[in-house]
């Protein structure tokens, strides 16, 4: 098993990390969308979470991408 796990952390170093910022309030937010809001992680406004670079993340973002700013960090 150590075998994969080192795999991992080199996958991991190679993946790109997206850091997110929320600059707008989910008052008034469509529930949907604070339950996004608190499942990326994000516990009050202007603060920031870094998260993998992937098709989960992106459709996340997609659906906030009103609410967040995005900027593209290496991981």
């Amino acid at each position: 098993m150590a075998c994969g796990t080192a795999e991992r952390r080199i996958k991991m170093a190679d993946t790109k990390m997206l850091k997110i910022t929320l600059v707008k309030s989910t008052i008034g937010a469509v529930p949907k969308n604070r339950k996004i809001v608190e499942s990326m992680g994000f516990k009050k406004l202007n603060s920031s979470v870094i998260l993998p670079d992937n098709a989960a993340t992106r459709g996340q973002i997609r659906l906030i991408s009103h609410m967040v700013k995005v900027e593209e960090v290496e991981g």
